[in-house]
């Protein structure tokens, strides 16, 4: 059996750490840009509503006639800016510009980067695919999150969710630094498999795109949460989050989260549920044996099963959709924090010492 690099292993936990810091670096940004874009809209909304209210007065005073004042005002500036939120539902964004997310989105790219290196390094220092157990699933899911979350925004104006996606991967990455530090070593005969490379990279994709879903499903509730509020006639300021006048409606969001359940759901059958039955009969002879992590892999397929088929054929959408979706999420945490370190089984893989 080759040898472990340990040099590589060093720059891997170096790279690793550096990944961790900039990527809580990029979250305290998205954070900063949350807060300063409620800020901004608030104030600007009580200039408009100021200056409007002054050129009623005036009106009402008879100083100005035939809507002179707006005219004499500003000649380039509309009377009354609407209300309107900052994002279609394409999820364009329509307002100006946000250095602190753009700077964010930067250093996830950089830190994207370094923790590519790091996973790498593992893997290459160990010679095998480097998710064999709790350290390294998670430390190449919290790269998968961050990678799809960056793929996504080429396409659509996520940066409203990276507050939540980033603070998914610094959580991810400090619960695989603090709770399953795990040495590099070979790993047992039941492993040394092709199917693990399919096996494992299958399931963190699909829990990468959960995890994304998680995000907006929570986010999707706290939107409906003050659309209600609107509609009652309350104001934005008493409503929200100004800054949720940044994220896409309830409706869009959900529409979103359940094409991309969709997609997750796709590559956790492939994943973990068929590829892992074939694993199964290879290592074990025969294909399903309800171990405690087959079972629990088994109830989260059901989970998303049933929230697409009630979202697509029963008309369950709105917060009951978003519930089942975060119902799904919180079986796969249990799947992987709970089963894998306390339930004895098959699976028990997750490098912790006895």
């Amino acid at each position: 059996m080759p040898s472990i690099n340990m040099e590589l292993v060093q720059y891997s936990e170096l790279f690793m750490l550096i990944a961790g810091f900039i990527y809580t670096g990029a979250f305290m940004l998205f954070a900063v840009d949350m807060i300063r874009s409620s800020a901004t809209i608030r104030r600007v909304e009580a200039e408009l509503a100021a200056e409007n209210a002054a050129e009623r007065e005036l009106v009402g005073a008879g100083a100005v006639s035939g809507g002179s004042a707006a005219a004499d005002s500003d000649p380039g500036r509309p009377a009354a800016a609407p209300a309107e939120e900052l994002v279609d539902e394409e999820m364009a964004y329509l307002g100006t510009s946000r250095p602190f997310a753009n700077v964010a989105v930067a250093l996830a790219v950089l830190g994207v980067a370094a923790h590519a290196f790091a996973v790498a390094a593992r893997g290459i220092a160990a010679n095998r695919v480097p998710w064999a157990n709790m350290y390294e699933f998670l430390a190449t899911g919290a790269l998968v999150v961050a990678a799809v979350y960056l793929l996504v925004l080429t396409r659509k104006d996520v940066r409203f969710l990276g507050t939540f996606a980033l603070g998914l991967v610094v959580t991810m990455m400090a619960a695989a630094t603090m709770g399953f530090p795990t040495p590099v070593a070979h790993v047992q005969p039941a492993l040394q498999s092709p199917w693990i490379a399919i096996h494992v990279s299958l399931a963190v994709l699909a829990i990468s795109l959960f995890t994304l879903t998680f995000a907006m499903n929570v986010l999707q509730l706290i939107q409906h949460r003050r659309e209600l509020s609107q509609a009652a006639g309350e104001t934005t300021r008493r409503s929200g989050w100004q800054f949720l006048r940044l994220v896409p409606s309830a409706t869009s969001l959900e529409n979103w989260a359940y094409r991309m359940n969709a997609v997750g759901f796709v590559f956790w059958t492939l994943g973990p549920l068929i590829t892992g039955a074939i694993w199964a009969e290879e290592a074990w002879g025969r294909y399903w044996g309800w171990d405690v992590k087959e079972v629990w892999t088994f109830v989260i397929w059901t989970v998303y099963a049933g929230y697409l088929h009630a979202r697509a054929t029963r008309g369950w959408t709105g917060n009951r959709a978003a519930w089942l979706s975060i119902i799904g999420y919180g079986c796969i945490i249990f799947n992987y924090a709970v089963v894998n370190v306390y339930f004895p089984g098959l699976h028990s893989y997750a490098g912790l010492p006895e």
